[in-house]
């Protein structure tokens, strides 16, 4: 990189005297850009000034642009991407948690898992718990296998500890059913159940059945961080997410994700200009039978486009009336709503047109997706559909073709996340091979031109790496190996790309202005550490970013660029484990650990298998890390 008294040599290019008023800020050269602008798919480099992109072309063709002030990106030959644009990410929630939780994201092996959770017990002061919130899978391990509470006691005998594995259940170790007050006594709660030994006292084990509430309003009993912490916190996961070379995603809101109190640190980020993501936030009723009182309220207070290009709201949902909403716990029967929910579901969605709202849909199965609809066809009668508010449904797993059919006459979008990377196995077994090759039908989407845009619904169900999820677009492979899809419901990876760029700004309005690398477009971009169109497909989960770029500015350097980025305060506090671990774990500090796990994996086996519990020969399986 070079400026005006850098250092990182660019042969060639010599500042232009006299033309700041033409100068670009930032230049990246000597790179493969992939556009994503169909009239003009590559270029060499790519000039940025004030916050958009400036110029495109091959590295002569922007040579007049560098000037004095002008700072110089050498690629080095690698492959320049628009920015990756998350649709449907915890983003808020995540933030404002981020440093309290040790992320298995990525793990190789359960006994490294359990090493880390060891290790952090022995920092972890008193009266704090060590929470593992989602993003990790029993099938990523080498053992193939989840950990026991046996292990979560011996791992903490005095630290709670509180593991949460997809929306499906959660571990507590002795120390955290005591610290979250279960006992004997301690009733079921409605959709969830608190499972006993056979004296009765809670085991340490918490099912989702079929409902969520129960795992996340345990962990709310865990202590919070205070409002700076909250505030450094939130940076660190932005830049955590820049890391891999996002630099946008629609917050899709959540339970315990109230407004305005629990957005106020990304309203005071961006008020101060330290956000390093550019977020369109949507807003959740959080109670039930105050849901279109909720509403009404927001609409007198802001109404969607408030903001800036950095932080603005975009409408309502993931739900809009909690009756309305299923859940996606593969591993229970299918949820049977209550009858007549429609009622009010029908008052705010008529609520939110009537003042000029868009929203999103959490909706998994097409039993849940065909009553919306019969809603919507409803209003459509009185000139409510199709209109000029934006609503998508998300996830829709099991949505049909008749049902893609009345989405699209309804003038709606759609929002994929890879939530079947990791639940993928469960659904297959569940439903069956047939339905799971479908599920969700993303080519069906595509053949009738709907708006398609693609996430992770991190963090606590899948990882917050996006290039899981683009594996898993292209592939049709969970985490741990399973096919799941035949290549009619694949992807190309410019496809991919395109849900993952494109298709965000198409669900916020933005699609004139991002998505793309296009003059006059934000400047958002990434350098990419491998070539995402020409790696081997098992090496895509393992792309990171070596810079990435918003506005123009660099959020995220390491490799050569390392220390272009910006300063950010320290982790606090100083016994957080994204202090000592970071975030998402990958790379060759996790080989030997694997490869001593499948060691102790395959003991294990033959022990049981000398015992008559096991068969005498392994099953094959496939692990995509000894592919890398």
């Amino acid at each position: 990189m070079t400026g005006p008294s850098t250092s990182m040599p660019v042969a060639g290019l010599v500042p232009a005297p006299r033309q700041e008023h033409v100068q670009a800020d930032l230049l990246v050269r000597n790179a493969k850009v992939f556009t994503g602008d169909p009239g003009r798919p590559e270029a060499r480099a790519v000039a940025i000034r004030d916050g958009r992109v400036a110029a495109l072309g091959d590295d002569h063709d922007l040579a007049h642009l560098v000037g004095p002030g002008t700072k110089v990106v050498d690629a080095l030959g690698r492959r320049v991407i628009p920015g990756l644009n998350d649709s449907h990410l915890h983003v808020i929630r995540g933030g404002l948690n981020y440093v309290l939780e040790l992320r298995w994201d990525g793990v190789r092996s359960l006994r490294h898992a359990l090493a880390m959770l060891r290790e952090q017990a022995g920092r972890t002061p008193k009266g704090q718990w060590i929470r593992v919130v989602g993003g990790w899978t029993a099938e990523q391990f080498a053992e193939r296998r989840m950990p026991t509470v046996a292990e979560l006691n011996a791992a903490a005998p005095d630290t709670p500890v509180f593991v949460l594995h997809l929306y499906q259940s959660a571990l507590m170790n002795r120390a955290a059913v005591r610290a979250a007050g279960f006992t004997r006594d301690t009733p079921d709660p409605r959709g969830g159940q608190i499972v006993r030994g056979r004296d009765g006292a809670p085991n340490g084990v918490l099912l989702a059945a079929p409902g969520a509430l129960i795992l996340y309003s345990t962990l709310a009993k865990a202590p919070a961080l205070d409002e700076a912490d909250k505030r450094t916190s939130t940076r660190h996961f932005l830049r955590e997410l820049n890391r891999f070379g996002l630099t946008s995603a629609v917050d899709a809101a959540g339970g315990f994700q109230n407004f305005p109190d629990n957005y106020a640190t990304v309203v005071d980020l961006a008020r101060s200009g330290e956000l390093s993501l550019r977020i369109a936030y949507h807003l959740f009723p959080q109670t039930a039978g105050q849901e279109l009182a909720d509403l009404k309220r927001w609409t007198e207070m802001v109404k969607p486009g408030d903001g800036d290009e950095w932080l603005r709201l975009n409408g309502a949902g993931e739900n809009l009336t909690w009756a309305a909403a299923d859940f996606e716990n593969f591993s229970e029967p299918r949820p049977e709503l209550a009858e007549g929910y429609e009622a009010e579901f029908e008052k705010a969605v008529r609520l939110l047109l009537e003042n000029g709202w868009g929203f999103r849909l959490h909706a998994t199965y097409d039993e849940t997706i065909r009553r919306d609809l019969a809603v919507f066809e409803k209003l459509a009668a009185e000139g409510l559909f199709p209109g000029s508010n934006r609503w998508l449904f998300d996830h829709a797993e099991t949505v049909s073709a008749a049902s893609l059919d009345r989405i699209a006459a309804l003038g709606g979008a759609l929002s994929v996340q890879n939530r079947m990377s990791f639940q993928g196995t469960a659904f297959r077994d569940r439903y069956g091979a047939e339905v799971a090759a479908h599920a969700p039908p993303v080519r069906a989407m595509l053949d009738r031109g709907l708006a398609v845009a693609a996430g992770t619904d991190a963090t606590r169900v899948s990882s917050y790496n996006p290039w899981v999820a683009l594996h898993w677009l292209v592939t049709g492979r969970t985490v741990g190996g399973t096919v799941l899809y035949p290549a009619g419901n694949l992807i190309s990876r410019e496809t991919a790309l395109g849900f993952y760029t494109r298709g965000g700004a198409r669900l916020t309005g933005e699609q004139d202005v991002k998505g793309s690398l296009r003059e006059g477009w934000y400047g958002d971009l990434a350098i990419l550490s491998d070539d995402f169109l020409t790696v081997p497909e098992a090496a895509i989960p393992g792309i990171e970013s070596v810079l990435t770029v918003v506005g123009g500015r660099i959020v995220y350097a390491t490799a050569e660029y390392e220390g272009l980025d910006e300063a950010l305060p320290p982790v606090n506090p100083a016994w957080s484990p994204v202090a000592h671990f970071g975030g998402y774990q990958g790379g060759a500090r996790q080989a030997s650990l694997v490869a001593e796990a499948v060691a102790e994996s395959e003991q294990h086996r033959q022990w049981r298998a000398a015992r008559g519990s096991a068969p005498e020969t392994p099953l094959p399986f496939y692990d995509p890390c000894f592919e890398h």
